[in-house]
């Protein structure tokens, strides 16, 4: 209406004026209008729509500039390609790398899940133990049924997991759960029991991964190598399996072949068992054995390399010429490489089978005897020790005397002691046996150990009690010393650490050693005293040691002869003298009830018996 009046005025009128002021102020409405638009309607879609990461993009995408947003597209585009085409470039790297290249990368992918897996295990495992003993027992007498049943189930849950984890895994560990067989008098029956199958668990490889080994090593195939070789391995071990072969000459020989991957592998398990042991350690302080793998893993490297093995074998068979029951299997150098060892094939069973050696006609008595001086033997006097003499690496066969025959196999691992240290330990195990507590604390000390009652016991193996006759260790432990012993274990872990870290490296090899014959020896029935079978070991080899380092008149080889016999007829009177004084004085209190000039005790007869 107002612009109507302003057009009948006309230009020359006052409306002129205003109608051109109306249209400036018009434009500049307008022009606040175009401005304003964008941020109001932001300001409306703000309180409509919720400001999701997706929105926001999509708005700060839109107001970017053209060639913002098709450099945005190129990206996408370059990310797309990137991943289509990267397992095309990984598959085509892979097609060109040779056999052993493969097999790394494999075990690469492989030692991640044995990685994840050990700890799934070693968790599971502890959780268990924890669960266990702080809920599902707590408050529950340890002496009643309920406790002792749970705690075995519990102790069974833990031995199954150990085993399916070593089967599982392999390589080292199975050789490790071989190890915890020996423990019989310490770890719970559960364990014992259920790891034993990993002595003889043949975890065989395809023949394939032979033929490569073979192709690796020498070039050729073993069906070139051997008259005949037989493809199915008949034993298999935790680091190799071993094929029934025979040589040109027709030989029958005994092939051991490494797992074509174990080398590769040996160090990503040992960094993974170091850790699994740090992380027991940080759950359960007390039991830190870090410490021995990081001490052994030298040695146990050692083991992977069968030339050392042959040399080993050839070194032990030396040693022990003048044991002629003892058979080590003769090496075949021209078939044998640092994977591959070719020996003689020998016959026999299992020392611990005790059908088959009765079957054979065989005394269990003469076994066991021969099998402690044999090992005796090297402990005190050689001093180059099998470190691995567990019952699947000692045979029984019957020899040609009608008797016992003991073939000595798997010389990988072995362990030196010097000459000092050998000493010591001679007096010392000859100490412990008569009970002489001072010479105990005196030789113990010598070989760097403070806490000398409690090593003397570990190295034993059995508690001691020095109000006992010396002639009177048991071989084969009551139900309360075994209870002493498995108390011991836990209640005095810490000490038992202490001592093992006081000693000399060597000897925690030498442990397993004896720990090992005298599971054995129990196993057979514990037919001979492997004490006092040591103990005279013990005196031979100190007077054979002493002679070779002193000059002079017992050098000479009659007296030298006679110096160690003396030494032993000593050592026999002082082991028997008590024993004979015990019955003197049983005969003389006998005598004077007889004669009515004591009367009769029964506690007296009791302690006389």
């Amino acid at each position: 209406e107002g612009g109507e009046r302003w057009r009948r005025r006309g230009p020359d009128g006052r409306g002129g004026a205003n109608r051109q002021a109306a249209g400036k102020m018009a434009k500049e409405a307008l022009l606040k209008v175009w401005l304003c638009r964008p941020h109001w309607t932001l300001l409306q879609r703000t309180r409509q729509v919720p400001l999701i990461p997706s929105v926001i993009f999509r708005r700060q995408l839109s107001s970017q500039p053209m060639s913002y947003v098709r450099r945005r597209g190129l990206y996408k585009k370059l990310l797309l390609g990137t991943v289509l085409c990267m397992p095309l470039a990984v598959g085509a790297v892979f097609s060109m790398m040779d056999t052993r290249d493969h097999r790394r990368m494999r075990l690469l992918v492989e030692g991640v899940g044995r990685f994840y897996r050990s700890i799934y295990f070693g968790i599971k495992v502890s959780a268990d133990y924890w669960w266990t003993i702080n809920v599902r027992l707590r408050g529950i007498d340890e002496n009643s049924q309920d406790f002792i049943d749970t705690m075995s189930a519990c102790h069974q849950r833990g031995a199954d997991l150990i085993v399916e984890g070593a089967i599982k895994n392999s390589g080292l560990y199975i050789k490790l759960g071989q190890g915890l067989c020996a423990f019989n008098h310490l770890l719970p029956p559960e364990y014992t029991n259920t790891l034993r199958i990993l002595e003889d668990k043949a975890i065989s490889r395809r023949y394939k991964e032979v033929d490569a080994l073979f192709l690796e090593d020498f070039h050729t195939t073993p069906d070139k190598l051997f008259k005949h070789f037989d493809d199915k391995p008949f034993a298999a071990a935790s680091l190799s399996q071993v094929h029934k072969a025979e040589l040109s000459d027709g030989t029958p020989v005994a092939v051991k072949v490494q797992f074509i991957d174990l080398r590769d592998r040996f160090d990503g398990d040992i960094m993974t068992l170091e850790f699994l042991l740090g992380l027991v350690q940080l759950m359960h302080p007390k039991f830190a054995f870090r410490w021995v793998l990081q001490d052994l893993k030298e040695t146990l490297a050692q083991e992977l390399d069968f030339e050392n093995e042959g040399h080993n074998a050839e070194r032990c068979a030396k040693d022990l010429s003048h044991f002629k029951f003892i058979v080590i299997p003769k090496v075949y150098w021209e078939q044998t490489s640092k994977r591959i060892l070719t020996a003689d094939y020998c016959e026999g069973c299992k020392i611990t089978n005790i059908d088959e050696i009765e079957q054979q006609g065989l005394s269990l008595k003469d076994v066991a005897d021969k099998l402690v001086r044999t090992f005796a033997e090297q402990i005190f006097y050689t001093g180059f020790i099998h470190a691995d003499p567990h019952p699947g690496n000692v045979l029984v066969r019957k020899g040609r005397d009608g008797k016992a025959e003991l073939v000595l196999l798997d010389h990988g691992l072995y362990e030196h002691l010097n000459v000092k240290d050998r000493i010591s330990l001679c007096k010392l195990w000859r100490s412990i046996v008569l009970l002489n507590d001072p010479a105990m604390k005196k030789f113990a000390n010598e070989l760097g150990v403070k806490d000398y009652f409690l090593f003397c016991e570990i190295l034993m193996q059995r508690p001691i009690n020095m109000r006992e006759a010396a002639f009177r260790l048991a071989n084969i432990l009551t139900g309360e010393e075994k209870a002493y012993m498995q108390s011991m274990a836990s209640d005095h872990f810490d000490r038992i650490i202490q001592v093992l870290k006081d000693l000399p490296r060597p000897m925690l090899l030498v442990f397993r050693n004896i720990n090992t014959v005298r599971s054995i020896n129990v196993i057979l029935g514990s037919p001979v005293d492997r004490y006092v079978l040591m103990a005279r070991s013990a005196v031979r080899a100190q007077s054979l040691l002493t002679n070779k380092q002193s000059r002079g008149f017992w050098t000479v080889g009659a007296f030298k002869w006679m110096k160690m016999k003396w030494a032993s007829f000593q050592f026999e009177i002082n082991l028997r003298s008590e024993s004979l004084m015990m019955k003197l004085i049983s005969i003389f209190i006998r005598l004077f009830v007889y004669f009515g000039l004591l009367a009769p005790d029964e506690e007296l007869y009791s302690y006389l018996e």
